[in-house]
């Protein structure tokens, strides 16, 4: 022993570092070790197995309604297009019934309007021959009565109505 030590502090020291307790401190490591080793593997492991496994299958059960949510989805989605297709090719064929309905009418408005002006003008273009026709007897009656005028006055003689009106004839 050295100077100034005794028995009692040799005795002292930290425990795991004896070499005295190494056969101890290793069973109860390893019964300790094998404790807690059936503990995880026969308690702990199914029950972490059991937590695992439903959440997978909550995972699994979400993902499957969130496939079904969106075939849904998409199923209204198409029907809403199939809808909105129908839709848009009645509103296009009432447009056509309606556009084809007001040509007709356009069409009839148009033809009974040129009828009308037709009627108008045949009516105006026989006014106006009547006036011509009436025009040209006044201006012949009225050649007539200058001719015979204009000879009275040259010559003095007289001359007939008929006499009058063949000359006015042939100029």
């Amino acid at each position: 022993m050295a100077e100034g030590t005794t028995s009692t502090e040799e005795a002292k020291g930290f425990p795991p570092f004896k070499t005295e307790t190494f056969p101890s401190q290793f069973f109860w490591l390893a019964v300790t070790f094998a404790f807690l080793f059936v503990m995880l593997w026969k308690v702990a492991g199914p029950r972490i197995q059991g937590v695992i496994a439903s959440r997978r299958g909550a995972i699994n059960s979400d993902i499957a309604a969130a496939q079904k949510a969106r075939g849904d989805a998409e199923n209204a989605s198409a029907a809403y297009q199939t809808a909105l297709a129908g839709a848009r090719a009645r509103a296009n064929a009432h447009a056509e019934e309606n556009r084809q309905k007001l040509n007709g009418e356009i069409a009839k408005a148009k033809a009974a309007a040129d009828a009308e002006a037709q009627a108008a003008m045949s009516a105006a273009q026989a006014r106006i021959d009547a006036t011509q026709v009436a025009a040209r007897g006044a201006v012949a009656a009225a050649a007539q009565e200058a001719a015979i005028a204009i000879v009275a006055r040259l010559t003095g003689d007289t001359v007939s109505n008929a006499e009058a009106a063949a000359a006015v004839k042939e100029s």
